[in-house]
């Protein structure tokens, strides 16, 4: 179990779960919401760093956001700094998976200074990815539909916890590679649930802007891109971008993975870790 600390900064009151020893590395994900069991991706980090996950605000006992714009990954990598200032790292890492992953090319274009290095997997440094044919989100993908259908059915407030549970099952089998082995990956209990607030600031009003291609060459930390070769969300394509414009990034590709590489091949994402625990 990860072990909860609410901790008061110059920017709010944050929730925060602790787990493992060595350096510190901050994970956390746009729009998610955190607590003691902790959440798949960062799970695989505590074998060799202590990592620190954080709720942002309108996410768990985290402080509530007074201003939309505070829901911006500009102004949430802002708190990010305010809880590594409380907890008094002078740097650390920064990991994060999709959004979260783009949420780490902004804290590296802003604050690389503060950053020992950055892990960003199945993201996009711009709002492309949406246009893209090979994205289930691109209205011209055959998974479009469907997708659009059950965004419906978790947005419904007549459609029943049953009916939401098995689209939200349905929308993950989209993200596997084989999703027959679905069991096996969620054996485990997690959390991660959706905070629609920050969903909904990211979908309308931070995507239709996104585009940090032009700023990743300034990023020069110790920088690991990976993707799942049949990623349905964030085509490969744009992790091979990130990859191309960081300079001396690591690239890892999982030929056996769709967006959840870190459960799909498990045994070789711990082993990209230990690569990127090595470069620091």
């Amino acid at each position: 179990m990860w072990k909860q600390q609410l901790l008061e900064t110059n920017r709010g009151l944050f929730e925060i779960f602790v787990r493992g020893e060595g350096k510190p590395v901050c994970i956390t994900h746009l729009y998610s919401e955190f607590n003691e069991l902790g959440y798949y991706f960062a799970d695989a980090f505590v074998h060799q760093f202590k990592v620190i996950l954080v709720n942002l605000k309108e996410a768990g006992n985290s402080c509530r956001a007074d201003l939309a714009e505070e829901l911006s990954m500009a102004e949430s990598v802002k708190d990010l700094e305010a809880v590594r200032e409380a907890l008094g790292f002078e740097k650390w890492s920064f990991a994060g998976h999709s959004t979260g992953g783009m949420l780490g090319l902004v804290y590296g274009d802003l604050y690389s200074d503060s950053l020992e290095g950055l892990v960003v997997g199945g993201a996009a440094a711009s709002k492309k990815y949406m246009e893209n044919r090979e994205s289930m989100y691109c209205s011209q993908s055959p998974l479009n539909k469907r997708l659009r259908e059950i965004f419906a059915i978790l947005k419904s407030p007549e459609a029943t916890v049953e009916e939401k549970r098995n689209a939200n099952k349905e929308w993950t089998n989209m993200s596997l590679y084989n999703a027959d082995k679905r069991e096996d990956y969620f054996k485990r209990p997690s959390s991660g649930r959706v905070v629609q607030r920050r969903l909904d600031y990211y979908s309308f009003q931070e995507l239709p802007l996104f585009d940090i291609r032009k700023k990743l060459s300034g990023i020069n930390i110790p920088t690991l891109v990976y993707c799942g070769s049949h990623d349905k969300q964030c085509p490969l394509h744009y992790s091979e971008e990130i990859h191309r414009e960081i300079p001396n990034s690591q690239l890892y590709i999982f030929n056996e993975s769709n967006h959840l590489p870190y459960l799909e091949e498990e045994s070789r994402f711990l082993s990209m870790l230990e690569d990127f625990k090595e470069s620091l």
